[in-house]
């Protein structure tokens, strides 16, 4: 048996709904996703708790998270696919996920889950973020499951994609064709600084030879002097 819902709790959920952009068909099943298992434990009588929801959401996460990668980086191997797909569909990201959609305030906990820092708590609010997916699997299928999930993991998938330009060495590659000539020199200028400590974002400009030849974006100063280094080398060609 799915926790009983007021009309309160309908206008929350369907509030929740409309944040994680899904309409739902049945509303007891976002219900169930946020149904933890302190919760139907304390309950006078059997509930369910939304664990089964979460083995679902877990299953659908690594399809559409392995499908994407298969198809856009095509030349990866299997072992590479693998530790990127780790790397994006973690503990913290799903965590922070869920923060940011406040999936926590929508819990029903149990009092010692509640007293104790539940809402908050890592682990729960990965597993309902893996929750959501299975609940919107079950109510609207695999294609606004996925699209759900590429949604919310599309910047992570855009970084590791901004990690692999970056491996390609601009800054060596200008260096060559600069220093092809007598008296020339290459200088990285910091212009900005920016974020959080957890996610920076710094913009460097090249200068060769007192020009002004590229500026450059990224979440390191060296991702931000590669980026410079490439608009750079498009110039001189």
């Amino acid at each position: 048996m799915i926790a009983a819902m007021n009309e309160a709790r309908r206008r929350e959920l369907t509030e929740l709904a409309a944040a994680l952009g899904v309409t739902f068909q049945d509303l007891s099943l976002l219900q169930l996703a946020m149904t933890h298992t302190s919760y139907a434990n304390e309950a006078k009588r059997p509930l369910e708790c939304n664990e089964r929801l979460e083995f679902l959401g877990d299953a659908v996460l690594e399809l559409a998270s392995s499908t994407y990668l298969y198809t856009h980086f095509p030349k990866l191997p299997e072992g590479q696919l693998t530790k990127i797909r780790a790397s994006i569909v973690c503990s913290a990201t799903l965590a922070e996920l869920a923060r940011k959609l406040h999936l926590g305030d929508y819990l029903l906990l149990g009092h010692g889950e509640e007293m104790s820092g539940g809402r908050e708590r890592q682990t729960n609010l990965e597993d309902v973020f893996e929750c959501v997916i299975g609940a919107i699997y079950l109510d609207r299928g695999w294609p606004t499951a996925n699209a759900y999930v590429l949604r919310q993991l599309l910047p992570e998938f855009q970084r590791v994609a901004e990690g692999f330009e970056v491996q390609k060495d601009y800054k060596t590659q200008l260096q060559e064709v600069v220093f092809k000539r007598p008296q020339q020199s290459i200088e990285y200028v910091e212009l900005a600084e920016s974020g959080p400590d957890h996610n920076k974002t710094f913009i460097f400009q090249v200068v060769v030879t007192g020009q002004i030849m590229g500026e450059g974006t990224g979440h390191s100063k060296k991702e931000a002097e590669q980026r410079a280094a490439k608009q750079a080398l498009e110039k001189l060609s």
